[in-house]
């Protein structure tokens, strides 16, 4: 048995590979082999190793990255179920998952069929229920209807009443006070409290209308926002670990960022327009790929990250979130005849003629269509002669 190493040794051993290995793998060869004692034959073995996987795991030159990526990706979505489920055992949560929420992160839906966040709290709001619950109530839409248990048109005395709920109020952290002042923005007539009942509130409305323009009034009385953030439609506290974390039916990230007792390093939404307005296009990139990768995981299905890393890369590479589609990528290839064998032929071969645009044939869609070698695997290298010299008689 050899002399086992120290840490310092260890240490300089492993950045000796620098050249050869990236410093991610290197700083997480250092993180696990710290505990472990070694000597320098073991160290050496299994630096070795990591080297030979390290080198197996790499892409060779011309290696048709893009057609394995599409069938890697593709051939475990086709076992995928088509259903909607609920949330986390909770009943009025839907979130959609499988193949329908794949379909809607590539075709890079302006908005998900299913807005959620999940808002982590600073250390003083992640450790307590009640403090986590005074940020769900700040950021929890509450309008006059979530806290009214009736509001009725009286045509007699042109008045629209609302009856309000205590219990649902004490629920949503709400004041009457609060709940006329909602109402007053609204602009709707004359507000005031019923003497004989606090909790009855009567609209005197400033002039007699049509049914339906009092129907109209009614409805902008019961949307009237009492607190909370628009698009944000209710918010459960869930212990995760040690923490609380809120999850929320509904998204506003902008509006969230801003609220007093959320960790902004950490909150995310699974709508990735939205995290490209608020955040920028690597970000949205970031989700794309993490959003994929927990569509595969929840599924059982077993994909390397890099193919969906490719998926990723091509939508945001312009600087913006592209569909992988006819308006998105596959539209808007360089090349006139892949575009052209994708969808709609005869215009993209019209439009390409009237503009004069020159199809380099460096694709493979391209290469295919004009019965070229396609540009991959032996085909992507072109092999110069230099034809030896005559020498002259």
């Amino acid at each position: 048995m050899g002399k086992t190493l120290t840490l310092e040794e260890k240490k300089e051993k492993i950045w000796k590979l620098k050249e050869v290995l990236p410093v991610s793998i290197l700083n997480e060869l250092e993180e696990k082999l710290k505990n472990i004692e070694l000597t320098d034959e073991e160290l050496d073995k299994i630096l070795a190793e990591v080297v030979k996987e390290y080198f197996k795991a790499q892409v060779e030159p011309g290696e048709a990255v893009g057609t394995v990526a599409a069938q890697s990706i593709g051939e475990p979505s086709t076992q995928m179920t088509l259903r909607t489920f609920h949330y986390a055992g909770v009943r009025e949560f839907n979130v959609t998952l499988g193949l329908p929420r794949l379909i809607e992160i590539v075709d890079a839906k302006k908005t998900p069929s299913t807005p959620m966040m999940t808002i982590y709290l600073d250390e003083e709001h992640r450790y307590s229920r009640e403090k986590a619950l005074e940020v769900a109530r700040k950021i929890e839409l509450t309008t006059v209807e979530n806290v009214a248990k009736s509001v009725d048109v009286d045509l007699f005395l042109n008045a629209i009443i609302v009856e309000l709920d205590p219990d649902m109020m004490e629920d949503k952290g709400v004041t009457i006070d609060q709940v006329i002042k909602a109402i007053e923005k609204t602009k709707v007539g004359k507000v005031m409290q019923d003497p004989e009942n606090k909790y009855r509130i009567i609209i005197e409305l400033e002039e007699t209308g049509e049914i339906t323009k009092i129907q109209k009034l009614r409805d902008k009385v019961l949307n009237a926002k009492i607190k909370g953030l628009k698009g944000i439609r209710r918010a459960i506290i869930q212990k995760r670990g040690n923490e609380y974390v809120l999850v929320t039916d509904g998204s506003n990230l902008a509006g969230v960022l801003g609220v007093e007792g959320v960790d902004y390093r950490r909150t995310i939404t699974n709508d990735i327009h939205e995290v490209e307005a608020v955040l920028g296009i690597e970000a949205a990139r970031t989700v794309i790929i993490n959003e994929i990768m927990n569509v595969l995981e929840d599924q059982g299905l077993d994909v390397d990250i890099r193919h969906v890393m490719l998926v990723a890369d091509i939508m945001t590479q312009t600087g913006r979130v592209r569909q992988i589609g006819r308006h998105g990528v596959s539209g808007e290839k360089p090349s006139v005849l892949a575009r052209a064998a994708f969808e709609v032929t005869v215009r993209h071969l019209l439009d390409a003629a009237v503009r004069g645009e020159v199809d380099e044939l460096s694709g493979v869609a391209e290469n295919v269509i004009v019965g070229q070698i396609i540009p991959v695997g032996t085909g992507i290298v072109h092999l110069y002669m230099k034809p030896p010299r005559v020498k002259e008689k």
